[in-house]
């Protein structure tokens, strides 16, 4: 089917499977893997090459099949941390026996093209790694297609730029991966470099069969045009009615039932139901990540043409049976519910972006538990169906639920939830749960390490572990829910890396006017926001300050946030800026709280006046400087906010709470 759909549109070779064997859930690429368990990860992969390239006894790369890409070779799913892009300590048996599964079964398969990760292995990238590149991979693993890099992945190499890097292509690497204007000094400084000697001409001929034996296999010279091909421009295949069917049952069969207190599950359908939660209408946080958009935000659902929320299935169901239905996020109701679906959990995210440093959700804001609370309080019967990419720490969540539905990322066939949760008509049950977990469940938010056949192996629920209709329940309403020391004492906090931090927002105003940051580019008379490269993709914004009228940037929540502790271990608020001009004016930080004058302000005008242009420099601030000013940081709205009325530049990128900082500050007010 996704052969088909891409086909479709013309194009011959997709990104596609990646094999990763996830053994860190903080990772914010977990969900792009299948499971802790390289088996299933072997098993899957090969499937799907299959799938997309069609099977060497018959269809191989076939007029409706695509040329397959295994990635990211080797070891992401196993950095120190869940750090994305990190560095993997496994041993090389350790990195066979786990991560490489999925290339043997991808390889078996007859996967055409690898790609290179990002990540280092003991101490090295990948992407300049010779020994896995080629004497691994192209060598003892007898691959013959081609190896392709990843977004810039080469410019990370040590002594390598995105304009320069001989090392790669000397590594194993056969195609670049080059998205910007950086191709045009590349593609001139590797020819000079193969002029000179520095890249041997037997390594260029060797990239090159190998990229042109690929093609002849797919039968690229043969084939007519992409435009002439058989069924290039068939709309009508791309989400056919047959596809959607495919995708709601794999909707359906991915369900894992956690707990089910009294067979509260299935529910009837004739009843009176209330739908609640931020994700109970909402196919993009369904979807998550690399869904329309790269990280899966500011989509709506007519993003998503002939998509369904979870609540449209729900709803023709209910309303099929002659039931009452109501949705309200916040779960206020017109008349009392025999029962509550609150749909919740993870926003949208991904890659790096998505990182974590412990498991528990909505840390420090659980407005979620909030609303479960409020529910539980009204005598309202309350199911859970928690949306996520990866397993989380939702014990208090899993204490007020009478049901708890671990639903992952559906996609767009949200009405694929509705075929289990309730019966049909006539009572009778509908679909039963299939799903289990191919991740283990965490029994606190430090364990993000848990694998099955680890030694002293204790998750709250286990690798395979999902109920089924009738099975005895085993979770009772008495889970710990103390978060342990370890994963808050001295700790930082992450208002903004590579992106804004959950429960944050970015915004900017200009005058009388506030808007919401939820694209690359975002203007106001006073003020330009646009995304930048640091160190790696949009890790950084610039703000341009017009003049034109007074203009702000500001980091804020809708809820208030208690961020006392950071009073207490002596943070700092930290910011790595670089200023692209002097500002004609006063630069001002704020901090606000939700209480009457509470936009309190620090001038750090003499500080950016110092700072030499186009270099990256730490500014910090002590959060003294505001507790003396009267800040509640009990009640925190805005932890960042920067203002001024004149004209300047200055890009921002790494913001925390930094611990034991404050004594040493930029600006100390102890």
């Amino acid at each position: 089917i996704t052969a088909t759909e891409v086909m479709v549109t013309g194009i011959d070779w997709v990104f596609a499977p990646t094999v990763a064997v996830v053994r860190d859930d903080r990772w914010g690429r977990t969900y792009e893997g299948y499971s802790e368990d390289p088996e299933i990860v072997r098993e899957y992969s090969a499937a799907i090459v299959k799938g997309l390239q069609g099977h060497a006894e018959k269809d191989f790369l076939g007029d409706s099949r695509v040329i397959s890409t295994i990635k990211h070779f080797l070891g992401d799913g196993g950095t120190e941390g869940g750090d994305d892009q990190g560095n993997n300590l496994f041993s090389e048996q350790e990195l066979f026996d786990i991560h490489a599964q999925g290339y043997v079964g991808g390889l078996e398969a007859g996967a055409q093209s690898v790609m290179a990760s990002f990540n280092s292995w003991h101490g090295e990238k990948l992407h300049g790694n010779k020994y896995l590149l080629t004497d691994v991979l192209k060598g003892k693993m007898g691959f013959d297609g081609f190896v392709v890099g990843d977004w810039n992945g080469h410019g990370q190499i040590p002594g390598c730029t995105n304009e320069s890097c001989s090392q790669t292509i000397n590594a194993g690497l056969d195609i670049f991966m080059v998205p910007t204007d950086a191709w045009k000094p590349l593609y001139e400084n590797t020819i000079d470099q193969v002029k000179s000697g520095e890249i041997e001409i037997s390594r260029i001929d060797d990239a090159v069969s190998r990229i042109l034996r690929v093609k002849h296999r797919a039968g690229i010279f043969d084939k007519p045009s992409p435009a002439n091909r058989a069924i290039s421009g068939k709309l009508e295949l791309i989400g056919a009615a047959e596809h959607r069917q495919v995708a709601r049952q794999a909707v359906r069969e991915s369900l894992v039932l956690l707990k089910n207190k009294n067979n509260i599950l299935p529910l009837k359908p004739n009843t009176n139901v209330l739908v609640a939660g931020s994700g109970a209408d909402n196919i993009g946080q369904q979807s998550g990540g690399w869904s329309v958009t790269w990280q899966g935000t500011g989509n709506v659902n007519s993003d998503f043409p002939g998509g369904s929320s979870i609540y449209d299935g729900f709803k023709q169901v209910v309303n099929n049976a002659g039931g009452n239905i109501e949705l309200a996020v916040d779960g206020t109701f017109k008349q009392k519910p025999e029962v509550a679906i609150v749909v919740f959990g993870e926003q949208p995210y991904a890659e790096g972006i998505g990182d974590i440093d412990n498991l528990d959700y909505q840390r420090g804001n659980k407005t979620d538990l909030a609303l479960l609370k409020k529910l539980k309080a009204e005598g309202i019967k309350v199911v859970s169906v928690f949306i996520s990419g990866r397993p989380m720490w939702v014990n208090a969540e899993l204490n007020v639920s009478d049901a708890f539905v671990a639903a992952w990322l559906p996609g767009s066939e949200g009405v694929g939830v509705s075929d289990v949760l309730f019966t049909k008509a006539d009572g009778e049950i509908n679909h039963n749960f299939k799903g289990k977990l191919s991740f283990s469940w965490p029994k606190s938010a430090t364990q993000a390490i848990v694998n099955r056949f680890d030694e002293d192996y204790a998750p709250l629920l286990p690798y395979g572990f999902g109920l089924q209709y009738g099975d005895d329940n085993i979770l009772l309403d008495d889970l710990n829910v103390v978060v342990e020391k370890s994963a808050t004492a001295e700790q930082s906090l992450v208002l903004f890396e590579n992106t804004v931090k959950a429960p944050w927002s970015l915004n900017i105003i200009s005058g009388e006017q506030a808007i919401g940051v939820s694209s690359s580019l975002v203007a106001l008379p006073g003020i330009t926001l646009r995304t930048m490269d640091k160190d790696v993709q949009e890790d950084a914004r610039t703000l341009t300050f017009t003049g034109k009228e007074s203009a702000s940037v500001r980091l804020q929540s809708t809820f208030v946030e208690d961020l006392r502790q950071y009073i207490e271990n002596d943070s700092a608020l930290t910011v790595l800026v670089r200023k692209g001009q002097e500002f004609s004016e006063s630069v001002i930080l704020e901090m606000h709280c939700d209480e009457a004058d509470c936009q309190k302000s620090v001038d750090i005008s003499a500080v950016m006046k110092g700072f030499t242009i186009h270099e990256w420099q730490e500014l910090s601030v002590d959060l003294n400087c505001f507790v003396k000013q009267g800040v509640n940081f009990g009640r925190v709205t805005v932890p960042f906010g920067l203002t001024t009325v004149g004209q300047g530049v200055v890009s921002f990128s790494t913001l925390k709470l930094q611990a034991n900082k404050a004594q040493n500050a930029t600006i100390n007010c102890q």
